[in-house]
C-alpha cells in the first residue's frame, strides 16, 4: 500500500502533505499558555504534564499556516538554506543549500555566491503554499540569510544573537537584551527581540540596503562592545569559548553565509519550542518555555505579530560604524571570524588563547560525535572515571562546540581545568567518542589519518 498523502489548498495552490501522521515530536503541550501569551515555568510544565500528544508533519504544516504572515515577515523574498529533519525532531537533520531539482515551478530560486567560492541556487519563498512546500521537506526551523533576493550583496538586517555560556540564569539574558535595546537607541536603531526558541534571545534589526557584509559586521562587532563595556560582569564580545562569561553577543552572525532561525521558526526540542516574536514591555518576565507549537498559534490569533511594523524602521548604520571607528582609535581591531573566512588585516591570531598561552588554561578534549546526545554520553563516561576533577568545574569549564561538516553539524566537547588543582587533572585521553567527520572523504593535501 501507497503511504498516506493529503492535499492542502492554500494560497490558491494545491500542496501534497506526504506521510502526514509522520511523527515529528513524539510528546509536546498541547495547552495554550494565560491569556497574555507569555505564561510561567510553572503553566508551561503544567501544560506539559496535560498534554503529551505526538505533533505530527501535518501538525506541523497546519501551525506554520497559522502564523504564516509573521512567518514570512521574516523569511518572505529571502533565499534560504533548507534544514531538514526527514525523520523529524529526535532524528538526523542535515542542510541542504542547493534547492531539491525535483521543485514545483512556482518556487522560485536566487544563486548565491559562498566564502568558499561555490555557489548555490537557494529557494526563496514569498507566500503560504511555498511555505508549506518547504515545511513538507522537514524542514522544523526556517534560516533564511538577511539579504532579500534582488539584492544579494547588501543586507537589510543586522542580527544580535545573545548566546548565554552554560549555567547562565535566563533573568541575565533578559537584561542583557535590555541593554541591547538601549545601546540601539543611542545609535538611531530599533531592535525587535525574540526568543531563539533554544537558550537565547535574537534582537533584529532592519537596516537601509546600502551596506556590504563585511560592514554590517563590523556594525555588529562595535554593538557587541559596546554592550560589553556597558555591562562586563554580565555580556561578552569574545570569540573563543574558554574566554567567554555571561551572554556572548554573537556577532560573526552577520558574516555573508550565516543565518539564524527566523521568527516563528520551530526548534528542534522535545516540547517543539517556538523562536517568538515579543514587545519590549514582555522582555524583563518573559518564560521561553512557554512558546511552543502549540500556544503560540493561539498568542497569534490573539495579538496578532510584534513584529509587525519592523519594515517601516529600516536604520542607518553610520552611527555604529563611527563607533567602530573609535574603537579602532582606542586599540580594538578586528575580532576572530569563524575559521572557514579569509582572514582579515586587523583580524588577531586564530589560535585559541590556551594554545597561545599553555598552560594558563589546560584544555583537554573529551570527544567528537555526529549527534550532541552521543557527544554528552562520551562526557558523562568522563565524569564517572575523574569525579574529584568534575568537582571543580564551573558549568563555563564545559566547552560543547557544534562544528560544521558537509552537510550537518557534529559536536565537540572540551574541558578547561584552570580551576582543577594540578594534581588533579587528568590527562588527555582517547577521545570517547572518536567520530570522522571526514571519513571518506578525499581532497588534494590531505593529510593521512
Amino acid at each position: 500500500m501507497a503511504p498516506r498523502s493529503e492535499v492542502i489548498h492554500v494560497a490558491g495552490r494545491d500542496v501534497t502533505v506526504t506521510n502526514p501522521d509522520k511523527v515529528f515530536f513524539p510528546g509536546a503541550s498541547a495547552a495554550e499558555a494565560g491569556d497574555d501569551g507569555a505564561g510561567s515555568v510553572e503553566e508551561a510544565g503544567e501544560a506539559a504534564r496535560l498534554d503529551d500528544a505526538p505533533v505530527t508533519k501535518l501538525d506541523l504544516v497546519r501551525y506554520y499556516l497559522a502564523v504564516a504572515d509573521g512567518a514570512l515577515r521574516g523569511v518572505g523574498g529571502r533565499p534560504m538554506a533548507l534544514k531538514r529533519y526527514p525523520n523529524g525532531a529526535a532524528g538526523p537533520f542535515f542542510f541542504q543549500k542547493r534547492a531539491p531539482a525535483s521543485r514545483p515551478a512556482w518556487i522560485p530560486t536566487v544563486t548565491l555566491s559562498f566564502p568558499s567560492g561555490r555557489t548555490a541556487d537557494e529557494v526563496v519563498i514569498d507566500d503560504a503554499a511555498q511555505l508549506a512546500w518547504v515545511v513538507n521537506l522537514g524542514c522544523l526551523d526556517l534560516n533564511p540569510h538577511p539579504v532579500r533576493a534582488d539584492d544579494l550583496d547588501h543586507p537589510d538586517e543586522l542580527r544580535v544573537d545573545l548566546d548565554p555560556v552554560p549555567g547562565v540564569p535566563w533573568d541575565d539574558i533578559r537584561r542583557v537584551a535590555i541593554v541591547v535595546r538601549d545601546s540601539l537607541a543611542d545609535v538611531g536603531l530599533v531592535g525587535w527581540p525574540k526568543t531563539s526558541g533554544n537558550r537565547g534571545i535574537h534582537v533584529n534589526v532592519r537596516i537601509e540596503r546600502r551596506w556590504t557584509f563585511p560592514e554590517v559586521r563590523r556594525a555588529a562587532l562595535a554593538l557587541a562592545r559596546d554592550v560589553e563595556q556597558r555591562v562586563p560582569d554580565l555580556a561578552t564580545s569574545r570569540w573563543w569559548k574558554e574566554e567567554r562569561h555571561g551572554v556572548f553577543i554573537d556577532y560573526n552572525q552577520n558574516a555573508k553565509d550565516r543565518t539564524v532561525a527566523s521568527a516563528y521558526s520551530v526548534r528542534p526540542r522535545p516540547d517543539a519550542r517556538v523562536s517568538t516574536p515579543l514587545t519590549w514591555d514582555e522582555v524583563p518576565e518573559v518564560d521561553a518555555a512557554a512558546f511552543t507549537i502549540r500556544t503560540v498559534p493561539g498568542r497569534f490569533a490573539r495579538l496578532g505579530d510584534p513584529h509587525a511594523a519592523i519594515d517601516q524602521h529600516a536604520g542607518s548604520l553610520d552611527a555604529l560604524l563611527e563607533l567602530s571607528a573609535r574603537h579602532e582609535a582606542q586599540g580594538l581591531g578586528d575580532a576572530p571570524w569563524p575559521p572557514n573566512y579569509a582572514k582579515t588585516l586587523d583580524e588577531p591570531p586564530r589560535v585559541a588563547p590556551s594554545k597561545r598561552r599553555m598552560p594558563s588554561r589546560p584544555l583537554i578534549e573529551i570527544g567528537r560525535a555526529a549527534t550532541q546526545a552521543e557527544a554528552m554520553a562520551g562526557l558523562a563516561r568522563w565524569k564517572e572515571r575523574h569525579p574529584d576533577a568534575w568537582s571543580h568545574l564551573a558549568p563555563a569549564d564545559v566547552l560543547v562546540d557544534a562544528m560544521r561538516g558537509r552537510s550537518t553539524t557534529w559536536t565537540r566537547i572540551r574541558l578547561n581545568l584552570e580551576h582543577v588543582p594540578p594534581g588533579l587533572r587528568p590527562p588527555q585521553e582517547a577521545l570517547d567518542p572518536d567520530y570522522d567527520p571526514w571519513a571518506g572523504v578525499e581532497w588534494p593535501g590531505k593529510r593521512p589519518g
